[in-house]
C-alpha cells in the first residue's frame, strides 16, 4: 500500500527486444539557451563545445526552436545491423538555413496580416517555421526501394496487445505566438509487428497548415519495413468551412487537407 502513495518518477529511458529487433527510447530535457560560457558567450573553435554551440555549429541556423528535445531519441536495431532513428539534429538539419533562396509560400498573407514590427524576424533568410522533410536516419545496412504497396489501415485497426508504446517531441517552436511548429514520433509495438508514425505539424495562424507525415509499419514474418511518406497543406482560406477547434488537432484537421505528394518504399533489412 505504501508504495502506491510514493509519486512515480518520470522514465527516461525503456526498451524492449521484440523478435530480432531491440527498440528503445531516450528521453531528456530541452536543449539550454545560454552558453554553458555565459549570456551571450559562444564556445571557440578548439573548445569542448557545449551542448547549446553543438547544435549551433553543426546546424548553421540563425536560432533555434524555441524548443529542442536534443536528448530525446527512438532507435531501433536489427540483429543484423540494420538501425533506424530518429533524431532532433537530423530533422533540424532539413530546414532551410538561407545557403539556397527560399520564398516561404506563406509570406506574402503573412506580411499582410501582421504589424510591421514583426517584419524583420520573420524575413530573415531562413525557414522560420522550421519546416522539415525528415523521415528518419536509416543506416547502410538497409536496401531501400520503392514500392507500390499501401498502408494496411484494416490490421493496424484491429485491437490488439500494446507491448510498448512511447510519444517523443523532437522539437516544438511557437512561431512568436503566432502559431506552432512541432516534430514528433510516436511508436506501439503490438504482437503483429510495430508502427511509428514521425510527424512535422505546421501551423501558421490565419494563413496555412502542413502535415508532413513518415508512416513505418514492420508485419512479423516479412524482410522489410513499408514506409510512406504524405505531404499536405491547405490555406485557412481552403479550410473556411472546417471547425476552428480542428485546426489545434492534426488527427482531425488532415482528414480535411489534401494530400499532395505520397511516397511508399520498402526497407530491407536482410
Amino acid at each position: 500500500m505504501e508504495d502506491e502513495l510514493v509519486p512515480r518518477l518520470p522514465v527516461d529511458q525503456e526498451e524492449i527486444d521484440f523478435h530480432d529487433w531491440h527498440i528503445a527510447y531516450f528521453k531528456s530535457h530541452i536543449l539550454k539557451s545560454i552558453c554553458a560560457k555565459g549570456q551571450d558567450a559562444h564556445c571557440k573553435e578548439g573548445d569542448d563545445y557545449c551542448e547549446l554551440c553543438t547544435y549551433q555549429n553543426a546546424l548553421e541556423l540563425p536560432h533555434l526552436p524555441d524548443m529542442v528535445f536534443h536528448k530525446n531519441k527512438l532507435c531501433l536495431q536489427h540483429r543484423d545491423g540494420a538501425t533506424l532513428e530518429f533524431l532532433p539534429i537530423d530533422a533540424l538539419r532539413l530546414v532551410e538555413n538561407g545557403k539556397q533562396p527560399l520564398q516561404v509560400a506563406c509570406a506574402q498573407e503573412w506580411k499582410e496580416s501582421r504589424p510591421e514590427s514583426l517584419m524583420e524576424e520573420k524575413f530573415k533568410p531562413f525557414d522560420w517555421t522550421f519546416t522539415t522533410d525528415y523521415q528518419g536516419t536509416a543506416n547502410e545496412k538497409f536496401r531501400i526501394e520503392k514500392s507500390d504497396q499501401h498502408l494496411n489501415k484494416f490490421k493496424l485497426m484491429q485491437r490488439e496487445k500494446i507491448l510498448f508504446y512511447h510519444d517523443l517531441t523532437l522539437f516544438e517552436d511557437e512561431l512568436h505566438d503566432n502559431g506552432i511548429s512541432s516534430s514528433s514520433v510516436k511508436i506501439r509495438v503490438m504482437p503483429s509487428g510495430f508502427f511509428i508514425l514521425l510527424r512535422h505539424f505546421l501551423r501558421v495562424d490565419n494563413v496555412l497548415l502542413k502535415i508532413h507525415d513518415t508512416r513505418f509499419h514492420y508485419e512479423v514474418g516479412n524482410d522489410f519495413i513499408f514506409k510512406e511518406y504524405t505531404k499536405r497543406a491547405a490555406t485557412y482560406e481552403e479550410l473556411k468551412n472546417v471547425p476552428p477547434a480542428y485546426f489545434t488537432i492534426p488527427n482531425e484537421i488532415e482528414q480535411h487537407m489534401p494530400i499532395n505528394e505520397k511516397l511508399a518504399y520498402n526497407l530491407y533489412f536482410k
